[in-house]
């Protein structure tokens, strides 16, 4: 069969646009085939309550790991603002009083850490775990867009033995009490550990360790940065970077099956061959529709998530009680509730015994602060605000299998609990209300990340997070650059891609390299 096109893309989501528009400029024929009506996968901004103006990230909503040689390279539009405040976190024994960590002031920091925790070295402590760690993002972070390194090239930059193997090879709760004192911190710092993984602080998978070494490492720094406009802002512009190198794109389009020859049909009926095809949809999505093409996939085991994301319009932000904090500081930057060390590993414990965490561990930020123009005018001068709540150690499991709307009332209900606890006003009080009188609030579980973008399980990284790095050194294009499927002529683009986690464009950039190899070959 002939060609239709170089390159066929199965997903439209940013990934998928960031490896069509490699791949266009580099003159080959592309073609991205997208189920939905528009683009962009989870990093969209969408307008979820009618007649109200204010355009939310709804699924992803912070960036830390897009890589700047992307975005020049491709000449994105894209403006990332740095939060003043790294995080906020009340003591839940006594919200009264709370650990506010201002980047601008370190003995401010310092005051409040000893004020809330009572130990007067904490804050060192805690500096200099941010400091020892600060090397693995400047050994790390350079290398995700290149062929993948050996681990012991990656060792061998970091210079610190011990660091490696506390990271890489014991679970993380060594590295975290062994630096920290207090149960407080010490879940401060776990909690890059558990963003939509499943785990436990001295889970011997290490699936907490991975998870936390992609949190740390972003942009060389471990900043996550606000993007101006909304996520759908940073996809649209990896759209128009798409479309100006020539890829074609139609929407609409959904794929039901991949053929061993590079044949991809659509449920419509229409069909198109690449000479390569790129799979921007998660590793299991994949594996059904090669089968239904008549090949043979890898083993795929299905993956689920763990979180529960709650989206809402303030009228104000609310009151705290602790009165020596202003709301403005307190959610500009990340806001930690119920979040020690035991009550992570102890919402964990309950969620895998069937229930919803209660108190739920939640991490909490105001994107309107840092960049209001996602709200109209009129909501601007209302004094409106927007909070975005992202809950831990909501396993799939807790969600599906059930009625949705039963499930998604249950975990919002546990996160307002949760929320409230540390509050001096009910956030219920604060919300805006829309024209037809509803409260301007939802909740996205899991079960609404399948059904709405057919995310297997609600999984935001398509499976469980890989190292940045192999053992051995590969010598074949898909798998040195970390994007072999397991079929031929198929590579993976998005987030089942080695490196391919969170808004970072990092596996559509990995995808197109290693497409540019083998169609040069």
């Amino acid at each position: 069969m002939t060609p239709t096109h170089d390159v066929v893309i199965i997903g439209g989501g940013h990934n998928a646009l960031v490896a069509a528009a490699y791949l266009g400029r580099a003159g080959r024929s592309v073609v991205i085939l997208e189920r939905l009506a528009h683009l962009g996968g989870a990093a969209v901004s969408e307008r979820p309550w009618a007649g109200v103006d204010a355009s939310l990230s709804r699924y992803s909503y912070l960036v830390s790991l897009l890589p700047r040689r992307i975005v020049d390279d491709l000449g994105l539009r894209v403006e990332l603002r740095r939060r003043r405040y790294s995080s906020y976190t009340p003591d839940p024994a006594d919200p009264s009083r709370g650990v506010l960590v201002d980047t601008q002031d370190a003995a401010a920091t310092a005051r409040s850490m000893t004020a809330t925790t009572g130990d007067p070295e904490e804050a060192s402590r805690y500096r200099d775990l941010l400091t020892r760690l600060a090397p693995l993002a400047t050994a790390v972070f350079p290398t995700m867009t290149e062929p993948l390194p050996t681990a012991a090239t990656v060792r061998a930059r970091l210079g610190d033995d011990e660091l490696w193997e506390q990271v890489t090879e014991r679970p993380l709760g060594e590295l975290v009490r062994a630096s920290l004192l207090t149960d407080l911190m010490r879940g401060v710092a776990l909690t890059d550990g558990l963003i939509g993984t499943s785990s436990w602080s001295d889970d011997p998978s290490l699936a907490q360790n991975r998870c936390f070494l992609y949190h740390v490492i972003g942009g060389g720094t471990g900043d996550w940065d606000v993007p101006v406009g909304g996520m759908g802002r940073v996809s649209a512009e990896m759209e128009r970077a798409a479309r100006e190198a020539g890829a074609e794109v139609r929407t609409r389009a959904e794929v039901t099956s991949v053929s061993p020859d590079g044949e991809v049909r659509c449920a419509d009926g229409r069909v198109v061959r690449g000479r390569l095809v790129l799979s921007g949809v998660g590793a299991a999505v994949l594996a059904d529709l090669v089968t239904a093409g008549g090949g043979e996939a890898s083993a795929v085991s299905r993956p689920a998530g763990a979180q529960v994301k709650v989206n809402m319009l303030l009228r104000r932000l609310p009151r705290l009680r602790d009165t020596s904090v202003a709301p403005e500081a307190a959610f500009a930057g990340t806001f930690h509730v119920n979040e020690r060390m035991s009550d992570l590993d102890a919402a964990y414990a309950t969620a895998r015994a069937g229930r919803v965490p209660d108190p739920l561990p939640a991490e909490i930020y105001c994107h309107s602060l840092t960049d209001p123009s996602i709200l109209g005018p009129e909501l601007r001068s209302a004094g409106a605000q927007t909070l975005t709540l992202f809950g831990l150690q909501v396993p799939h499991a807790l969600v599906t299998g059930r009625d949705a709307a039963g499930a998604r009332d249950e975990v919002q209900s546990a996160a307002i609990r949760s929320l409230n606890a540390v509050l001096d006003e009910p956030i219920e009080d604060c919300l805006w209300i829309a024209p037809d009188g509803s409260p301007c609030i939802e909740a996205r579980t899991t079960d609404d990340l399948e059904r709405s973008l057919g995310m297997v399980g609600g999984d935001i990284f398509h499976g469980p997070l890989s190292w940045p790095w192999l053992d051995d050194a590969p010598d074949a294009a898909p798998a040195r650059w970390g994007v072999a499927s397991g079929v031929e002529g198929v590579l993976l683009c998005g987030s089942s891609a080695v490196r391919g986690g969170a808004v970072s464009g990092i596996g559509g950039h990995n995808a197109a390299m290693a497409a540019r190899e083998l169609l040069e070959a």
